[in-house]
Formats: structure tokens, sequence, C-alpha cells
């Protein structure tokens, strides 16, 4: 039998009579079962940063795609990579708005988003460093290597608050 000290919420205050419990209004961001979209993701700080990856990844491809270039082997990989990354991150964002999660119970989603980041982030990463490295000062390629840079950023950001909230979120909740 365990005698560790808890804490016990009254509402009653020491100072004064009781206030009245709080009042609980259900949110229309928070959505219900029976609403198609999840409204409030749009707004959350995962669904944000996936737009904004898939804003800079967009600039990122058009730049390098308007721009004259001679390499390319670096180019078209950089142009490969955005887009892949793009189209899942968009998947992604999908899944999340229209709440497939939920239906499809045999995909462990967490773990599938988190492994597309890591693996998207590196060849990110590996891609616009090369163009960067081959951008000789031309003001597209060096555009599109910026976005690409800044889109490696944001997949880093999504990545540690992937894992912030999937694992160090249940460790923790475990011993509680």
């Amino acid at each position: 039998m365990s005698h560790e000290a808890g804490v016990i919420r009254t509402g009653v205050s020491s100072g004064g009579p009781a206030a009245p419990p709080p009042v609980t209004v259900a949110s229309s961001s928070a959505g219900s079962d029976a609403e198609l979209v999840d409204g409030g993701y749009f707004r959350s700080r995962a669904g944000v940063l996936k737009v904004a990856q898939m804003i800079s990844l967009l600039i990122g491809f058009i730049s390098i795609n308007n721009s004259s270039w001679t390499d390319y082997s670096a180019y078209s990989f950089f142009q490969i990579v955005t887009m892949c990354d793009l189209v899942m991150i968009l998947f992604f964002y999908i899944i999340h708005i229209f709440r497939v999660y939920r239906n499809l119970t045999c995909v462990s989603w967490p773990l599938a988003e988190f492994l597309h980041y890591l693996i998207g982030t590196i060849l990110l990463l590996v891609a616009s460093i090369i163009a960067a490295a081959r951008s000789y000062n031309i003001t597209g390629l060096v555009a599109g290597a910026t976005f690409g840079f800044l889109a490696t950023i944001l997949c880093v950001i999504s990545i540690w608050s992937s894992y912030k909230v999937s694992c160090i979120t249940q460790s923790t909740s475990k011993y509680r």
C-alpha cells in the first residue's frame, strides 16, 4: 500500500465563500467525432508548422526550377527531395485534418510521421548543401538552397516536437 502525499483540490478558499464551479463549454475548435474536419488542427502549432514547411519547400522548388543551372544531377536531386517531402507533409497534414488516424489504427501514425521527418530531413539537408555548394552565386539557386535550409530547420523543429510529445510525455506519465 502506498502512502505518498498527494494534492487534494477542493475549490473552497480559506479567505471566503466557495466559488461556483467553473463552467465548461465545448469549444468548436476542439471538434467532436461527428465533424469531418478538425478545425483546431489548422490553428495548432503542428498544423502551422506543417504549412510553413510546405510553403518553404514550394518556394525552394520554384526558385530552383525557374533558374538557369548547369549541374543537372545536383538540382534535379534537390527538386525530387523537395517535392517528395512536400507531398509527404501534405499527406500527413490531410491525415490530421480529416482524422484518418482514428479509423486506421493498424498504423502507428506518430512513428510513421517521425520516421518520415527523420529521413526527409536528412535528405533535405544533403540536397540543400549540394544546391548551395553548386549555386555559383546565381540568385535563384541561392534562394532555393536558402529555402531548403529553412525547410530543414522547420523539419528539425517538427522532429523535436514529435519526439517530445510522443516519447518524453509517455515516459514521464508512466511514473505518475
